[in-house]
């Protein structure tokens, strides 16, 4: 709680005979109607006679005040891009920002006191004669110009009472404002309370509701905003400048007399303030994320970690590693992609882009679907799809990081056959062909299949799987046959987290959307910093990234062809069901998937190189614009394992 002290009121006729108040309290209140006289005489006859004390033994099932010495009320976690910008909010019931009282602007609170408990600063959390004063002064004026419950009273109820209006609950709201009041400094009960109440449009704490109302921090609000504000805590949907911007300002008229009656305010302040014209903000609790995909994913992900309730309710700062402007770019070439596909009679229903950054293994832009608004379904993390030929360089890395193979080295592109249980297998090429004795340089340019599974075979199955869970893959695989032609289903984050490590010459980190969450202080309670560990032979990965990129240069993949050094792989499954094109430049891997959801096939002709390979151009191209020239490292570089 902040030790800030606010200038405290002091009553100017205050009696501290308790006789002498219950007659004041009756005189003040004739005017009040039999029934609120009643309600009202009940209470203060209770503290006349020293009734409370027998009240307080009668209650003692009633909550203990000291629990909010460790109080935390539900804050609103935020998450930003990797550069600050707010992506989304997300919260529980309450929409807050809990600050000190020395963040709030001193209009605020002289605001609020005025309108709810002038006379916070003298009482003991209840005070008949304010109660009476203000009743009075309500029916004068003909509207509510201050409010009949203490500050403290109105905490309590919020915190600790139902709703209910009996005078069994009005004893104990009294009972336990005592309490509060022994326990805490009346500026850390101010502290709650402006913190606590509730503002409006789901919104909770003058933080949060400034930032709504008027696009600003608690600790910058005029004169103007702060009455307006205060006038809201009444009736907040009711007085709301967002429903009614004419009777806010009516309300906030009455907020700034009772400021001038208590000298808190000059008359000239209150009619500049009148006069000033207000920059109403927007609603706030309800805004939709920038990047839905990429902030439910963030949020999967921070639920695992820490669990519903800290992530609705913790006040977490959640800086991820998406670049926003990256982002966008990722979903227009997305969309606009789709529907040139579409243009041209190709009917596929949906795409999905991952990009990461190899240096950190940070994601820099993900896009799962076509159009969130339409389908919720990641197809980036959650739709394991077959990779087809672009699972081909898992198998030719590990063919050159056993040492018996270079890219020059021979291999028979020729008739096979396999035995599979209590049949054969027999891989055949996509054009139905054979090439004879071939480089492996180009079996893998021209993504030939019979190479491929040969290649698997001797540097063997189990040992591609392997090699791919040290890549990070963790969706199930079997050793079967047919693995090195991508008989296996994975997502296209996967694919693109395991290309990053080539892309890095064996560097990896575990792909994350995470650089760091802080709570609402600024401590950290996750710290994502990259702690990248080699796990691939360095001259084994510089020697399919060479081969790699004679793929976009005369190979299958020239339609990706950026400009500058790339290594990429197409990949079709068969049927035509799935088309990929996932690629690198030194600072950038980026895999891209289309197809439909219902596995149905794109249609003769479709493959990677000619339908996703240019959506890969499209993309790297816009996104590297401003990035520099980078060469990939040569094989020469290293030492042959």
């Amino acid at each position: 709680m902040s030790s800030n002290t606010f200038p405290k009121q002091v009553a100017a006729s205050r009696s501290s005979n308790t006789t002498n108040d219950i007659i004041k309290f009756v005189q003040d209140v004739g005017q009040i109607t039999v029934a609120s006289l009643l309600g009202t005489t009940m209470l203060v006859s209770s503290i006349a006679a020293g009734g409370l004390v027998g009240l307080a033994i009668s209650f003692r099932n009633l909550p203990d005040v000291r629990v909010l010495r460790n109080y935390l009320p539900s804050e609103t976690s935020y998450i930003y891009d990797i550069e600050g910008t707010l992506l989304s909010s997300l919260h529980d019931e309450a929409n807050r920002e809990v600050v000190d009282l020395d963040e709030i602007s001193p209009h605020l609170k002289r605001a609020v006191l005025a309108i709810e408990d002038s006379y916070f600063y003298s009482h003991k959390g209840i005070n008949p004669s304010s109660v009476g004063r203000a009743l009075l002064a309500n029916v004068q004026a003909g509207s509510t110009v201050e409010g009949g419950s203490t500050i403290t009273m109105q905490l309590v109820k919020n915190l600790f009472l139902t709703p209910e209006r009996a005078i069994s609950r009005k004893v104990a709201e009294a009972v336990l404002s005592m309490r509060l009041e022994q326990i805490f400094e009346k500026d850390q009960i101010l502290e709650m309370y402006l913190n606590q109440v509730y503002w409006g449009h789901n919104t909770y704490g003058v933080e949060t509701a400034s930032q709504s109302y008027f696009n600003k921090s608690a600790k910058d609000l005029t004169l103007a905003e702060a009455s307006m504000m205060a006038g809201l805590i009444q009736a907040p949907e009711g007085f709301s400048p967002f429903v009614d911007y004419p009777l806010a300002k009516q309300r906030q008229a009455t907020v700034l007399g009772r400021m001038r009656q208590l000298g808190w305010i000059t008359a000239e302040e209150e009619t500049a303030a009148k006069a000033q014209p207000l920059l109403v903000g927007e609603i706030t609790s309800f805004r939709t994320s920038q990047a839905p995909y990429v902030t439910e994913a963030v949020v999967q992900e921070l639920k695992e970690i820490f669990g519903n309730d800290a992530v609705l309710k913790g006040g977490m700062r959640v800086q991820t590693t998406v670049e926003l402007g990256m982002q966008r770019m990722a979903e227009e070439t997305v969309q606009r992609n789709h529907a040139a596909l579409r243009a041209r009679g190709i009917y596929a229903d949906q795409m999905a882009l991952v990009a990461i950054d190899p240096r950190t293994h940070f994601v820099k832009a993900m896009v799962g679907g076509v159009d969130y608004t339409n389908s919720q379904f990641n197809r980036a993390v959650q739709a394991q799809r077959q990779p087809g030929s672009s699972f081909k360089p898992f198998v030719y890395y590990a063919a050159f990081a056993s040492g018996r193979y270079t890219p020059d080295s021979i291999i028979q592109d020729t008739p096979a056959s396999y035995a599979d249980g209590y049949e054969y297998y027999n891989p055949r090429n996509y054009d139905g062909t054979f090439m004879g004795n071939i480089s492996i340089r180009k079996a893998l340019e021209v993504s030939r299949n019979v190479p491929a599974v040969r290649l698997g075979q001797a540097v063997g199955v189990d040992r591609i799987i392997e090699i791919s869970r040290l890549l990070g893959i963790e969706s199930p695989m079997d050793p079967v046959i047919s693995l090195p032609l991508g008989a296996v289903d994975l997502t296209p984050m996967e694919m693109a987290g395991a290309y990053a490590t080539f892309a890095s010459n064996g560097w990896h980190s575990d792909p994350t959307f995470i650089v760091q969450v802080t709570d609402s202080n600024g401590n950290v309670l996750l710290d994502n910093t990259p702690k990248p560990q080699l796990i691939l032979d360095p001259w084994a990965t510089a020697a399919l990234t060479d081969v790699l990129q004679g793929v976009i240069a005369r190979g299958t993949g020239t339609s990706a062809q950026i400009g500058r050094p790339a290594a990429g792989k197409t990949g079709t499954t068969d049927s035509q069901r799935d088309v990929w094109f996932v690629g690198y430049v030194p600072q950038l891997s980026t895999a891209i998937w289309v197809g439909n959801d219902d596995y149905s096939p794109l249609g003769s002709g479709a493959t990677g190189g000619t339908y996703v390979a240019p959506v890969w151009r499209d993309f790297m191209q816009r996104a590297l614009a401003d990035v520099p020239v980078e060469n990939f490292r040569r094989p020469s570089e290293f030492a042959m394992p």
